[in-house]
């Protein structure tokens, strides 16, 4: 029995602006059932003993050390620039403001 009627699918879809023929209407709805029946299936056995899981293997972050060091000169910074002017960037002017 399905779960997700046709129409539910173009609720959906009108609410994200998203436009279907009604070939994908009928094809999202049956693919749409077998989801919702695959996570009724998980819910099933997810018990509080199971932990719950982002990924199948553990994972962890690494990171460099925060060890602040001297900033680049002035100079380095602004050797690559377009344009600079009393030791900063210059841009152009955008908002007509001075």
């Amino acid at each position: 029995m399905s779960t997700i009627s046709r129409d539910e699918v173009a609720r959906v879809a009108a609410l994200a602006r998203i436009e279907l023929r009604p070939d994908e209407l009928d094809r999202l709805s049956g693919e749409l059932d077998v989801i919702v029946e695959s996570i009724a299936k998980v819910s099933e056995v997810a018990t509080p003993e199971v932990p719950a899981t982002s990924h199948p293997l553990p994972m962890s972050n690494v990171f460099r050390p925060d060890v602040p060091v001297a900033a680049l000169p002035v100079e380095d910074v602004l050797a690559g620039a377009p344009d600079a002017e009393d030791g900063r960037f210059a841009v152009p002017q955008i908002l007509g403001e001075d």
